[in-house]
């Protein structure tokens, strides 16, 4: 079967060069070689991350840290903020988790903004605050930077960041925030394969983390801190993974974390540039798309052009290209672009020539 080039919101397109990286020879997991590349990695990652922290590996789905999260930081309750499907799944993970849960909901397309959290933690019954910054749902990215400044007037409550599918792709400094648990998954703006977790917590995070009896094991902070300390992980990780996110951090900074962050943004303004050439609207409210995906309008909100997006998904998969239709109930009302990872302006020219071919035909 033919590869299709993949412009969905993730996984994204990985390169050869990743793929060869992944493909090292395997070495132990508890041995010095491994301590060695675990060490390798770090300095490129706290430097990613903009921390002094230690940066941990995991070897699963950013949902596995998203669980790990609220068991090991939520006592009391927590509020779950939600503006589409997947900050929406925050509040079903707490939930099973046996949490105090409640929502701060947002309609589809808007951003979660300061004020809300704020009205809602007066209350003092959370202990606890999920934050997805870039919605693939919607293409919606919240304003961190202002959310985070709450922090200073709810010390106790655990700030927990969801950068699925943001972080290598927009700033976000770590310590400055000043936020406790910060999450992504390594498919998305990384271009890695899927599998792998990146993820960071301040010292409140694991104060909390130690009161917690019942925060588990396979993704217990304390545990990730102390095998961190000694450049372990707390269990057998995917090291194929880890010599891939070696040579990818090589590439960030070969790059310029400054410059790699300018060429998202550069690429998701090319990319909603296109959309309105083409008559169509954008999904999110003016002012908050997302830096690395673009969800394109397709007859969801008015005043845009709405064609059959079955139809150009399929005319592009004729082209080689794999283009996402539009996620939950928005599936056929949108389609979302990504420009994040590996893309330039050379290969997203490419693509927009090609969906200009597929419009003509439909």
């Amino acid at each position: 079967m033919a590869h299709l080039k993949l412009h969905i919101p993730g996984p994204v397109e990985v390169s050869n060069k990743t793929f060869e990286a992944f493909r090292t020879p395997m070495i132990g997991h508890r041995s010095q070689d491994f301590q060695d590349l675990y060490k390798e990695v770090m300095p490129n990652l706290q430097s990613l991350l903009y921390t002094e922290r230690l940066v941990y590996l995991g070897t699963s789905s950013a949902w596995g840290i998203m669980e790990g999260a609220v068991r090991n930081l939520v006592s009391k309750g927590v509020l779950n903020c939600m503006k589409g499907a997947f900050s929406d799944k925050w509040f079903d993970v707490a939930k099973r988790c046996g949490k105090e849960a409640e929502a701060l909901q947002v309609e589809w397309g808007s951003p979660i903004l300061p004020d809300q959290i704020d009205e809602r933690l007066k209350t003092g019954k959370f202990d606890a605050v999920t934050i997805v910054h870039n919605e693939t749902s919607t293409g919606v990215m919240s304003p961190l930077y202002e959310i985070a400044k709450l922090k200073q007037r709810y010390p106790d409550v655990m700030f927990i960041v969801d950068s699925v599918s943001s972080l290598s792709g927009v700033k976000i400094e770590f310590d400055k925030l000043g936020i406790d648990l910060l999450l992504a998954g390594t498919q998305k703006a990384f271009a890695l394969p899927p599998g792998l977790s990146v993820f960071a917590a301040s010292q409140a995070a694991l104060d909390r983390a130690a009161t917690i009896n019942d925060r588990g094991y396979y993704f217990d902070l304390i545990e990730f801190q102390k095998n961190a300390e000694k450049n372990m992980t707390p269990s057998t990780p995917s090291i194929g993974h880890i010599y891939a996110l070696k040579s990818k951090l090589d590439d960030f900074m070969a790059e310029g974390l400054d410059s790699r962050f300018e060429r998202h943004a550069n690429l998701s303004k090319m990319t909603r540039d296109w959309a309105k050439k083409q008559d169509f609207t954008l999904f999110p409210d003016d002012g908050f798309n997302s830096q690395t995906l673009t969800c394109i309008n397709n007859g969801a909100k008015s005043g845009g052009r709405e064609v059959d997006v079955a139809k150009l998904q399929e005319l592009m998969k004729e082209r080689g290209i794999l283009i996402d239709g539009g996620y939950g109930k928005l599936k056929g009302k949108t389609f979302r672009l990504s420009s994040m990872g590996d893309e330039t302006k050379e290969t997203m020219k490419s693509l927009y020539a090609l969906l200009d071919e597929s419009l003509e035909q439909l």
